[in-house]
């Protein structure tokens, strides 16, 4: 199972961002990146919801286990819906990101979740970093900043819904307040496994069933206008499809390796997604590497290495005998 957790999750990524990419930069009719959130969100709590009546083994058992936990805990579900709202905004704002952003420029910079998500662990959950980790943080900063000093000049692909050119800085915030987002929703989300007995699939479906209901309104409140001049599916064709199948399933691939796998597996993934992403977008986009990009993309992913192989370890408890007290001499 780990060796099918990293062969999957490695290309998932890096296929994902360079669809989207490819979506959101080709000539035609252009869907609209609420709806596709909205979308990935339905098909990840019916998924779960699938998982969890497999496991039940009874359609009755499963529906009556499902109405205990979810309906039953009210506040459970308001709980999980804080770090819903954040996945949401995010999931969003990819959309905008990568639309401004060469795949493996965004592949290579959105990797500073890993800080945001460091320090939300040492401030919510009070977990201690090693002298690698925070070491792999510097060289994280530093190879992000390296990336985003080289050249801004714009792309010869511009997006298809804006007649302007596409907006390196722009691209750059968008992925800054993802990776906030990102490294509170999953600390929150973290929490929330450990301070309770619910599995993995409950909790998504808690997750997915109030992303459902805040993504709809989302689509109500920013598209709603042009839901009723246009359709709701506006654009779709089988690679919309196919951007939707892979964010959705891809959280459910992240919690199968997390089960199955451990963090240098999962370190080593993140890196092998990066250089696909980076080799694919010199076919797919035309995009070229300069020296810069190749020498902080090399540090992002030591430093994706440094975090993911050297966690804080335990100290061994020292076992003491304590001798038992000596009897007092009898006097002759």
């Amino acid at each position: 199972m780990k060796i099918v957790s990293l062969l999957l999750l490695t290309p998932q990524y890096a296929v994902l961002i360079l669809t989207m990419r490819y979506a959101r930069t080709r000539p035609g009719a252009m869907f609209l990146p609420s709806t596709a959130v909205l979308l990935a969100e339905v098909v990840k709590t019916v998924t779960c919801v699938i998982i969890v009546l497999i496991q039940e083994r009874s359609l009755k058992n499963g529906i009556v286990h499902l109405y205990q936990e979810l309906i039953c805990r009210p506040w459970d579900f308001a709980k999980v819906s804080v770090p819903s709202l954040m996945f949401v905004i995010q999931n969003n704002l990819v959309f905008l990101a990568v639309s401004n952003l060469d795949a493996a420029t965004f592949q290579v910079t959105y990797q500073l979740k890993i800080l945001t998500t460091a320090v939300f662990s040492v401030v919510m959950l009070g977990k201690r970093l090693s002298r690698p980790q925070w070491v792999s943080l510097f060289f994280l900063f530093i190879g992000v900043s390296i990336i985003q000093v080289q050249s801004t000049s714009p792309s010869k692909s511009s997006v298809a819904t804006s007649p302007n050119a596409q907006s390196p800085v722009k691209g750059l915030a968008a992925v800054i307040i993802c990776c906030c987002l990102s490294g509170f929703a999953n600390v929150f989300f973290e929490k929330l496994l450990k301070g309770g007995n619910q599995s993995v699939w409950l909790r998504n479906i808690q997750l997915g069933a109030s992303g459902t209901i805040l993504g709809a309104l989302t689509v109500w409140i920013h598209d709603g206008s042009k839901i009723q001049t246009q359709g709701f599916l506006y654009g779709y064709d089988y690679v919309v499809w196919t951007v939707v199948a892979l964010q959705s399933l891809g959280g459910l691939l992240v919690a199968a390796v997390i089960k199955y796998a451990d963090n240098i597996l999962k370190g080593f993934s993140t890196a092998g997604s990066i250089l696909l992403s980076c080799f694919a977008s010199v076919y797919m986009f035309d995009f070229h590497m300069t020296k810069q990009f190749v020498l902080g993309t090399t540090l992002v992913i030591l430093a994706v290495y440094l975090y993911s192989s050297f966690p804080v370890t335990k100290p061994d408890v020292e076992i003491q005998i304590t001798p038992p007290p000596r009897k007092p001499e009898q006097e002759p």
